[in-house]
């Protein structure tokens, strides 16, 4: 990734902390961008955290306050953190894997692991590409289990020309360095819901009542407990994952090129599987309403010396890539998986496919098309 934070961006930045007395911590331009990427993604509410995995946390947190503890279905195949934060909300996680065509959940499979313990689907859209089809909301809709979305690896993808990020019960934005939108570290929670609106703006602050936007949530909790000071009063045992000013200011400053850049990335994506050899690698990816911010390179057969010939040849063409693509590939082979569920990664031959044959390389507005086919021409050759 190249120019995700701007000369422009950081004389906003520089303004920003000329003024006499500027306020750092959370204020008003943390609340602007709120408002502003609720308005962007067309949802109610949206709630700034200092990471994309403090949002996964927060948002397992108040699903746990909501619904109680249970299983969560979740994908083998995503960042550690909205695994490790299923866990940590005590909720079990039960795994299902992945669709070839987007690297998301199997949504049949999905649908075969809803029980009577289930509290949540946790989809994941990876890198980029919709995970979402008409039939499985409806068949999900149905059940009454709601859906939470990562959409940390997929700013402005759609699906049926709608944002991702707008259909479940809340959903997941990660403004690290290299995504679609930076503001250096920082996240955001997503939510057409007021409840868990007002859950998650009171646990990103302590638990702290007063953080809550709802008079009538403040007064209930200061009638319900006069022994206390009303501003001191914590409904949940939460975080601190409040974000900073200054990181506000960035991603204000970023969100107006947001929609452009993300069709430069996907004119990139189309040269990259265009040109791509497609008897060799998988270029039947789901193309419709994607906003990929690195090129997915996948095998189309186990190959182990073809791999080992991609790998050499891009560090000799100084290319970076990630084998696994997000987060490693397998998150059941992960050590820390490894440990609660055993050999259970071995039930998951398609990501398994993905985890040892597949590779990420990135994608950003300023990567010039004919680099893009010059690098196609390369894989093709080996």
């Amino acid at each position: 990734m190249v120019e995700n934070i701007t000369r422009h961006d950081l004389d906003n930045v520089v303004r920003f902390l000329s003024a006499d007395t500027p306020i750092l911590t959370q204020s008003r331009n943390v609340a602007a961008f709120e408002q502003e990427w609720a308005e962007w993604l067309g949802v109610r509410h949206c709630v700034f955290v200092n990471s994309g995995s403090s949002a996964n946390q927060i948002t397992m947190s108040a699903l746990r306050e909501r619904a109680g503890l249970g299983e969560i279905i979740v994908p083998t195949l995503t960042w550690v953190s909205d695994i490790a934060s299923v866990l940590q909300a005590g909720f079990t996680p039960v795994f299902v894997d992945i669709d070839p065509r987007t690297l998301g959940m199997d949504l049949g499979h999905v649908l075969d692991r809803i029980t009577p313990r289930t509290k949540g689907v946790f989809l994941t859209h990876i890198l980029g590409y919709d995970a979402l089809t008409d039939e499985f909301l409806d068949a999900l809709q149905a059940t009454g289990v709601p859906l939470i979305e990562d959409v940390c690896e997929s700013h402005g993808a759609t699906h049926g020309g709608r944002k991702l990020g707008s259909f479940g019960l809340a959903s997941n934005f990660s403004f690290y360095y290299a995504h679609h939108l930076s503001t250096i570290e920082g996240g955001m929670v997503c939510t057409d819901d007021d409840d868990l609106y007002h859950t998650v703006r009171m646990m990103r602050s302590h638990g702290m009542v007063r953080e809550s936007p709802s008079d009538a949530v403040k007064e209930a909790y200061c009638r319900n407990h006069p022994d206390l000071n009303p501003d001191f009063i914590f409904a949940f045992p939460a975080y601190n994952f409040r974000s900073t000013e200054i990181n506000a200011v960035i991603g204000r400053s970023q969100l107006p090129r947001l929609d452009a850049n993300n069709v430069r990335r996907s004119e990139n994506l189309a040269a990259f599987l265009d040109s791509l050899d497609g008897q060799r690698y998988r270029t039947d990816f789901k193309r419709e309403g994607s906003s990929n911010y690195a090129f997915t390179l996948v095998l189309r057969e186990p190959d182990h010396d073809l791999r080992d010939r991609v790998e050499s040849r891009l560090r000799a063409e100084k290319v970076e890539f990630r084998r696994g693509t997000s987060g490693g590939g397998n998150q059941l082979r992960q050590p820390y998986l490894r440990r609660l569920f055993g050999d259970e990664y071995r039930k998951y031959p398609r990501v398994d496919h993905v985890h040892f044959f597949g590779w990420y390389i990135g994608n950003y507005p300023a990567l010039d098309i004919g680099r893009v086919q010059g690098l196609c021409n390369v894989l093709n050759e080996l």
